[in-house]
């Protein structure tokens, strides 16, 4: 399993450690990653997914997991979040599809 948050693309970044003396060494910056579950209104069920905290803040923010998928373009969400924003579309049309009938 990457380090890479499912839904922003935040993932692992380096730098260096840079000592009194000026040496200079290789680092990593690890994301801040957690696995949670989101609760889909749409889709009825819960999501289980590798979030970053500030993604986890994004979303409550935003309105929940359906609301920031079906706000956010394709362009800015990566593969994963873009196979679950199609399942919520596809649920939500049949949803209306069945109240209008």
């Amino acid at each position: 399993m990457s380090r890479r948050c499912q839904f922003t693309g935040k993932s692992v970044l380096s730098g260096n450690n840079v000592s009194h003396a000026n040496n200079k060494t290789r680092r990593r910056f690890l994301p801040n990653l957690q696995e949670t579950s989101l609760l889909s209104d749409v889709l009825g069920l819960s999501l289980h997914v590798r979030l970053s905290t500030r993604a986890m803040r994004t979303i409550e923010h935003n309105g929940g997991i359906d609301a920031f998928l079906l706000g956010t373009s394709n362009r800015k969400l990566p593969a994963e979040a873009q196979v679950i924003k199609r399942r919520i579309i596809k649920a939500a049309a049949k949803k209306a599809a069945t109240a209008a009938a």
